[in-house]
């Protein structure tokens, strides 16, 4: 039996753990100075800005609309569409669907960064890409990636970054990422037992795994949120366990970004600690094969 660092969904009331892991892990080298490092650490994220340029951030734009219309109306567990609207909102395994997003997901630019911070070889755990399109693009609900990867793929420790690549502006009208900085520090023991097959529901509107309004609040009222706002080829890097969410879109303006799940080597799935069967590979993916930047 696996040692379980990080229970959740198991009582019937919510708790404020301390991680037991570090942020950034010892030993790691690569592109990030000193002071991008130290950043990493205390708020559990770091922002670049145009971190792709014009012309390459076209490639992947023109790559994303491909894969949209290719799949349109498609009936496929990896493609998530809105309730109600049936609207795409998101497709899943994206750096297997394409050439372009495949490159994009072991650029050197990205990969070295997320070694040096994990001090260790990555895999792809999860990709996807979230459409958010104008006025109808749904909230995605507070959460702490970590918790689900944890309690339904059975990831055992902190030791994994997300990379979301803009491929649209993300600004304050349409529904950008909202990040607490410092909450990683904390985990939030969640409420609710875990349903077989419960992604069908969650990938559409999560309502497990989600932190309860007074843990919410304490966190916020301790560290605050900000907004990663950009134009197109922005990046985001975040810690897997920074308390994250995003409003809807009820602008003009369509807002898709395109995630990388890099996990370490040295921190490889378990059985789940739902006790439950794994979550399809697109969603926690068992190959575990190093990117190759």
């Amino acid at each position: 039996m696996n040692q379980d660092f990080y229970p959740s969904r198991q009582d019937d009331s919510a708790a404020i753990l301390d991680r037991v892991d570090p942020v950034v892990y010892a030993g790691g080298c690569g592109p990030l100075s000193a002071e991008d490092v130290a950043f990493f650490d205390k708020n559990g994220f770091l922002f670049l800005p145009a971190f792709f340029d014009a012309r390459e951030t076209k490639i992947y734009q023109d790559e994303m609309q491909q894969i949209r219309q290719s799949l349109d109306g498609a009936d496929r567990d990896d493609v998530i569409v809105e309730p109600g609207s049936r609207e795409m909102r998101s497709v899943f395994e994206i750096h297997r669907n394409g050439d372009k997003l495949k490159s994009l997901s072991q650029d050197r630019r990205i990969v070295d960064r997320i070694r040096q911070l994990l001090a260790s070889d990555v895999y792809i755990h999860q990709s996807r890409v979230n459409y958010k399109p104008g006025f109808k693009g749904k909230e995605f609900n507070w959460h702490s990636d970590f918790e689900t990867w944890h309690v339904e793929d059975g990831v055992p420790r902190m030791r994994m970054i997300s990379c979301s690549v803009a491929l649209t502006e993300n600004n304050e009208f349409n529904g950008p990422l909202m990040v607490s900085p410092g909450s990683q520090r904390h985990y939030i023991s969640c409420v609710g037992a875990t349903p077989e097959n419960h992604f069908r529901q969650s990938l559409a509107a999560q309502e497990l795994g989600v932190p309860d309004p007074d843990s919410l609040r304490w966190l916020v009222d301790r560290y605050g949120l900000i907004q990663a706002k950009g134009p197109a080829g922005s990046v985001l890097l975040f810690d897997c366990n920074v308390m994250h969410g995003s409003n809807g879109n009820i602008s003009p303006f369509p807002r898709s970004n395109v995630f990388f799940v890099y996990n370490s080597v040295e921190n490889l799935p378990v059985a789940p600690f739902s006790g439950l069967p794994p979550r399809p590979p697109f969603l926690g993916s068992r190959d575990f094969t190093p990117v190759a930047a």
